[in-house]
């Protein structure tokens, strides 16, 4: 789980994910600096202890976005398995987190939006329910993040392959972008008090359509299988193209979340 296996930045966005309908599954994530490393680094580090109010749990969708956004004062949580998310979310709660912000990718619903360009969550909007962020942690967020888009983030259980789909979640709700955590997020801190928001980078335009071969890329532990793409194209040849102008959408979307964790700082902004 913390090898990457080549998967070229391509994520778990909603409209780039689990083909199945099985609903939400997490456990907690593998990568470095996280659960026990928390206190290892701090205590190695030659910063401070971060105090409680500065740790934050980050929800993820795939191995690649929790290595990028572990650190000394993030505690990770990978979207896989339903069994250890008490269990995650427990000790993230006695370690003092207080705050949980969705990190990741993200499918573009606004049709100016392109691959790389950011959302900042001004809502949550799960099942048509829309549901506020945290105002001072999502403005410090769009300000810090260059050009970051400060809009409503929609969440959902199923990914959205196609273009007329996203056209139409994007006529029916307003949201900017669509993934599979951010609902999560906003219902786990709705049950435990906590303040929340969601930053995401796009992977795949409002116009992108994800060909099967992607889908079956992504393993549910976060991971991807090169050999579940090869089986794919071997069947369908034609989605060659379009797998590969998503794989370039997947750097450009990697390079993004990468430099954005430098300039938001260790907590995330808080």
């Amino acid at each position: 789980m913390h090898r990457l296996r080549r998967d070229n930045g391509i994520g778990r966005s909603a409209s780039f994910g689990r083909g199945d309908n099985s609903g939400p599954r997490m456990t907690f994530c593998e990568a470095p600096a996280l659960d026990g490393e928390l206190e290892k680094d701090a205590a190695t580090s030659a910063i401070a202890v971060p105090s409680a109010q500065r740790l934050v749990i980050a929800l993820v969708g795939m191995v690649f976005e929790a290595r990028i956004a572990a650190g000394p004062c993030v505690f990770v949580i990978c979207r896989n398995t339903q069994a250890e998310i008490a269990a995650s979310l427990e000790r993230a709660l006695q370690r003092g987190c207080r705050s949980i912000i969705s990190f990741g990718v993200a499918g573009g619903l606004a049709p100016h939006l392109r691959a790389g360009d950011w959302v900042v969550a001004s809502s949550i909007i799960d099942a048509r329910q829309d549901r506020p962020t945290d105002v001072t942690w999502s403005q410090k967020l769009a300000r810090l993040i260059p050009g970051a888009h400060h809009a409503p983030i929609a969440g959902v259980d199923a990914a959205l392959t196609d273009a007329a789909a996203k056209r139409q979640m994007h006529a029916e709700t307003g949201a900017a972008a669509v993934d599979m955590e951010s609902h999560l997020v906003a219902r786990l801190a709705e049950a435990h008090g906590l303040s929340f928001t969601a930053a995401r980078v796009i992977i795949d335009p409002a116009h992108r359509f994800v060909p099967a071969a992607a889908l079956a890329a992504l393993r549910p532990d976060g991971s991807a299988s090169i050999a579940a793409v090869l089986r794919e194209l071997a069947a369908a040849p034609s989605q060659l193209l379009a797998l590969l102008r998503l794989a370039s959408d997947g750097y450009v979307a990697r390079g993004a979340l990468t430099r954005m964790r430098g300039v938001v700082g260790p907590s995330f902004g808080l």
